[in-house]
């Protein structure tokens, strides 16, 4: 981090010429963050999905790993839809950003839940992996801490329009 001028950064992405239009436009701040808000929704239920599933609360009669198939190709897509509507939010108001606490918040918690679910959600329980298959205390365990990142993640995200 050190060496970074992080601020001069916000302050250049926000004088981009998408930055610039969506801030002076009246529409295209509220139409961007209706797709932002619809990705949103979509993660949550791919994600909710499967982590309800690993606590066993729905899809009981389906492998976790039937489950995970059927929600990663909607996990992804709404991934690519929060990806492609965030970032133009974010170059509307990047310096707004910056000082915010809550956007920091979000960014850490999106890569650590981005992470968490590459790395060792999808892996560890993909397969049903025997650990995971034989022991319900990982998948309530994996399930949990994955819906407290992603929960994380849109808390923080609705708190930054606040601060």
């Amino acid at each position: 981090m050190s060496g970074i001028d992080w601020l001069l950064l916000f302050e250049q992405a926000e004088t981009t010429g998408l930055g610039r239009i969506i801030r002076e436009s009246m529409w295209l701040f509220p139409v961007i963050q209706s797709g932002h808000l619809i990705g949103l929704a979509s993660l949550g239920g791919s994600v909710l999905a499967v982590d309800l599933r690993l606590l066993g609360l729905i899809f009981r009669d389906q492998p976790v790993a039937a489950v995970m198939r059927t929600a990663r190709p909607w996990f992804f897509a709404s991934l690519g839809l929060m990806f492609a509507t965030g970032i133009p939010l974010f170059l509307s108001e990047a310096v707004k950003c910056y000082f915010n606490t809550s956007f920091w918040v979000k960014m850490i918690a999106l890569v650590t839940a981005i992470a968490f679910v590459l790395a060792v959600r999808n892996p560890l329980l993909g397969t049903q992996h025997t650990l995971a298959a034989s022991r319900p205390a990982v998948n309530l365990l994996i399930g949990i801490a994955s819906m407290g990142l992603w929960l994380t993640v849109a808390a923080a995200g609705r708190w930054i329009g606040f601060s």
